[in-house]
């Protein structure tokens, strides 16, 4: 006698749901954008190697003495610049800060007046200061006439840094105002004064605020200097037009003058990520990869997926 058994479990689980098919959106207006991008950026191509351009002329050019001396003295009128806005920006932030009115009033004029004029109506008064004043006379210390005192490279040297040292003043005030108060109250309980408090507690702290847009206005000094032309400052601009009026070549030159700003700026540029990175260590609890430890790790995961997988059944 054969007895037929349901092989069938009464608590089989019922089949799961179907698997969804994503379909990706699709984003035409990307391909738009890029055909457009790349179709402008083909027609300026085009453009410039139809136009008259003698391209062999810039690297011909490119390491002339004169461009060089040219680069050396735009570096030197940068970093000296910033060094006087720098230090006016940080001593007119405490001036600011100060509770003392007629301090706080002071700084609060500078600050209004070199921001509120263009550098470029600045330099040109410095330049011209000898039709109003013939003599600079600072009594037993020094006296001489207004056109030997006041030279190109000292014209540029303080329509620049007088002029940065108001924007400086800005960012300066932004940074220490970050800089919890508890900060400063629990320095004064310990018995710090003032001034050593905002050198070993409130400026340490503010860094992290100051340093970013700091390293903006580095790169944008750079290019600045390129005003200083304008008072007869032999830097990288007044070097290249130099060139170009005695070598039949002004536009070249021009061409020339930007490579090298580009260049120096992308120094700059590498420059300030590190030192943002230097100062960010204790505001985030990672710090974000650097551009070759970016490219390392890419190497290694291309290189991991090109080995074949191991082992056999």
């Amino acid at each position: 006698m054969t007895v037929d058994i349901d092989k069938t479990p009464a608590d089989t689980p019922p089949a799961g749901p179907e698997a969804i098919k994503a379909i990706p959106v699709r984003h035409y207006g990307r391909y738009v954008s890029a055909v457009v991008a790349l179709a402008l950026l083909g027609g300026i191509v085009y453009a410039f190697s139809q136009g008259k351009i003698n391209w062999d002329a810039i690297p011909d050019y490119f390491f002339d003495d004169r461009i060089l001396d040219g680069v050396g003295k735009t570096l030197l009128l940068t970093v000296l610049s910033m060094a006087i806005g720098i230090i006016g920006g940080v001593l007119l932030a405490v001036m600011r800060l100060s509770k003392n009115p007629v301090t706080s009033s002071i700084a609060w004029f500078y600050i209004w007046f070199f921001r509120g004029t263009p550098v470029l109506v600045q330099l040109i008064v410095w330049f011209n200061l000898g039709l109003v004043f013939e003599y600079i006379n600072l009594g037993p210390f020094y006296k001489d006439e207004w056109s030997d005192f006041m030279t190109p490279f000292l014209t540029a040297l303080l329509g620049l840094g007088l002029n940065e040292a108001a924007y400086m003043a800005e960012i300066c005030r932004a940074g220490l105002l970050s800089v919890d108060e508890g900060q400063t109250e629990a320095s004064h309980a310990l018995g710090m004064s003032h001034t050593k408090t905002l050198r070993r507690i409130v400026i340490p702290q503010a860094m992290r605020v100051i340093v970013p847009p700091t390293g903006n206005e580095v790169i944008n000094m750079l290019k600045t200097t390129s005003l200083v032309s304008v008072v007869q400052y032999p830097e990288l601009l007044r070097a290249a037009q130099d060139i170009g009026q005695t070598s039949g070549a002004p536009a070249e030159m021009l061409f020339l003058a930007a490579a090298w700003y580009l260049l120096l700026t992308s120094i700059f540029s590498v420059g300030q990520y590190y030192l943002e990175r230097y100062y960010a260590r204790g505001s985030s609890r990672s710090l974000p990869a650097t551009p070759f430890q970016k490219i390392k790790a890419n190497v290694l995961s291309l290189s991991s997926r090109s080995k074949p997988k191991g082992g056999t059944a």
